[in-house]
């Protein structure tokens, strides 16, 4: 095909034609310009539109890259976030579980130390029953002993746990035997015993006693001088021959000599019996309470003052309840001993328990 453009007539040539082709070819050389130029505007128009796209598509594609960039600068911006998060979440795990391991330490020690105190105060109460028993059995003190057992009752009482009470009502029981006992001052007694020893050796015999005052004296104005010398006369004369009547119908006449081993007799007598009142020996203590009695009125002089307060003291330390048979405690050491045997039979269930099964302790 060639695209050489045809050569169109003449003018010159065309004039012997006839019009109406001329007219048809006018026609279409306008068409054909009609046509050139809507192709030409078309083509002007597409380039217009391709390029307004290709503005469009670059203005977009700009856009997109930087919302890419943004969103690239996002994720890093919440990956960092998710990270600093994740810290903080694993502080807070670690914060809880030293928490949990603070409280778990905190309820451990809570229970050693409340273990511990009921401990101690069992001890405390084991050595105060103990002092009970010692004082009952080796001294024969009631007071003491009842002190000792009150004590150990009113600790217990301070902390008040319900597995204490069998303890408690044993305790109460024996106080209640030892308040139903005779009180026996046993120092009280001793140290009169000791003073009764003191005494002898100033106490009068019965053959040194004085003769009694005459109760109504003369008076020397209403007398004669020759009556108030017989007066003086005879008084020196009766002091050397004295008659005097005794009541008891054994009157012991001691020589002097034999005096001092009287009175040294007297005092070994009272020393064996604070002896036998220490060792709770009752039937010693009464019979040498009551043969130092007995050489009191025969030897000594009844009616001298100190001598009737002896007596009387000696009366009243044979009256004295010694040798009363004091309780042992059994009850209150029994639920002592429960109490104290409890905790060891505990720990040995545990250890029994882990030995079984094998496993640790579950921590929280």
């Amino acid at each position: 095909m060639s695209n050489e453009i045809p050569s169109l007539p003449s003018i010159d040539a065309a004039q012997p034609a006839s019009p109406a082709p001329t007219s048809r070819r006018a026609s279409t050389l306008i068409v054909g310009v009609v046509a050139l130029v809507l192709l030409g505007w078309q083509w002007a128009d597409t380039r217009t539109r391709i390029a307004d796209l290709q503005d469009e598509l670059t203005r977009r594609t700009s856009d997109g890259d930087n919302l890419a960039k943004e969103g690239r600068v996002l994720a890093k911006e919440a990956q960092d976030r998710l990270q600093e998060l994740q810290g903080k979440v694993g502080a807070l795990e670690a914060r809880l579980n030293d928490s949990q391991g603070q409280q778990a330490a905190l309820e451990a020690m809570y229970q050693d130390f409340s273990r511990t105190r009921d401990d101690r105060v069992l001890g405390e109460v084991d050595q105060a029953v103990a002092i009970a028993v010692q004082q009952l059995q080796l001294a024969g003190n009631v007071q003491a002993a009842l002190f000792a057992l009150q004590t150990a009752d009113a600790r217990l009482g301070n902390i008040d746990r319900p597995q204490w009470l069998p303890l408690r009502k044993a305790l109460a029981g024996d106080i209640e035997t030892l308040k139903a006992l005779p009180q026996v001052d046993a120092g009280g007694m001793v140290l009169k015993l000791e003073t009764l020893i003191g005494r002898l050796d100033n106490l009068p015999l019965a053959f040194e006693a004085k003769p009694k005052a005459d109760e109504a004296k003369v008076d020397r104005a209403e007398i004669s001088w020759l009556k108030g010398l017989w007066l003086d006369f005879w008084a020196e004369f009766s002091q050397l021959v004295r008659i005097e009547r005794m009541d008891r119908p054994d009157p012991a006449l001691l020589a002097p000599s034999n005096a001092v081993f009287l009175r040294e007799n007297l005092k070994l007598r009272l020393l064996n019996a604070r002896l036998a009142l220490l060792s709770r020996d009752g039937n010693t203590f009464r019979e040498d309470v009551r043969l130092a009695a007995q050489w009191l009125e025969r030897y000594f002089d009844a009616r001298n003052s100190a001598v009737q307060a002896a007596a009387q003291d000696l009366a009243e330390l044979r009256k004295a309840p010694v040798g009363v048979d004091l309780p042992t405690l059994q009850a209150s050491q029994a639920a002592l001993r429960g109490l104290l045997v409890v905790p060891e039979k505990r720990a040995e269930a545990a250890q029994a328990a882990a030995a079984h099964s094998g496993k640790p302790a579950k921590k929280n």
